[in-house]
């Protein structure tokens, strides 16, 4: 199960979110997802760390506010990697460790 956990919200009401810890091809890695409502869904782009690699844009983030959040994904990276949680299997939980 991946959690998502929130970071901040902009005054356009973009809110940030952060999930898990997880691992891909052995690299620990975070999504941090960027979202806000409009009349039609939602506009929202999603970057990976540690790549700043952009997975999801769907919406009308514009390209100057897409580099604004590879911004802020690179200069928050220590943070959302000391927050994050990692993922837990199901193996471990049943060991309690």
């Amino acid at each position: 199960i991946c959690m998502m956990y929130p970071y901040v919200k902009y005054s356009d009401e973009t809110e940030v979110v952060f999930s898990n810890i997880y691992i891909e091809n052995d690299i620990e890695c975070i999504d941090v997802h960027f979202e806000r409502p409009t009349e039609n869904g939602f506009d929202s782009v999603r970057i990976q760390l540690p790549t700043y690699k952009v997975t999801v844009w769907e919406g009308n983030y514009s390209q100057e506010e897409i580099e604004f959040f590879k911004q802020v994904v690179e200069n928050s990276a220590d943070l959302f990697y000391k927050y994050a949680k990692p993922i837990v299997s199901d193996d471990k939980q049943e060991l309690g460790i």
